[in-house]
C-alpha cells in the first residue's frame, strides 16, 4: 500500500505542477484551486508513504520521477524546447533514482 501511495503522490504532484502552469500565476481560479487541491493530496499520500518507505528512497523517487515527468510534459504538451542534452540529463535523473533504489 505504501508504494501505491508513493506513486499516487508522484502522479498528483505532476498533475498539480501542470495546473500551476495553467493557473498563470494564480490568476485563473479553476486551475489555482486544482493546484492547491492536487498538491495537498500529493503531500497527504507522500506523508503516509514515508511512514513505511525509507525517506531517502521515497524522496528520491518522488522528486526524480516528478521532475522527469514534468520535463516530458513540458516538451510534449507545452512545446518547450528540447535537445539531446536536455533529454540526456533527464535520463541521468532516472539512472540516479534507479541507483538509489537498487542500493537501498
Amino acid at each position: 500500500m505504501s508504494w501505491f501511495l508513493l506513486f499516487s503522490a508522484i502522479i498528483l504532484e505532476v498533475l498539480a505542477t501542470v495546473q500551476l502552469k495553467l493557473s498563470h500565476g494564480f490568476t485563473r481560479f479553476d486551475h489555482s484551486l486544482s493546484t492547491v487541491m492536487l498538491f495537498s493530496l500529493s503531500l497527504i499520500c507522500a506523508a503516509f508513504a514515508f511512514k513505511k518507505i525509507d525517506i531517502g528512497l521515497a524522496y528520491a523517487l518522488w522528486s526524480g520521477l516528478g521532475t522527469v515527468g514534468i520535463v516530458a510534459i513540458g516538451i510534449l504538451y507545452f512545446n518547450e524546447p528540447s535537445s539531446i542534452i536536455k533529454i540526456f540529463f533527464a535520463c541521468l535523473i532516472v539512472v540516479g533514482v534507479v541507483g538509489i533504489n537498487y542500493y537501498s
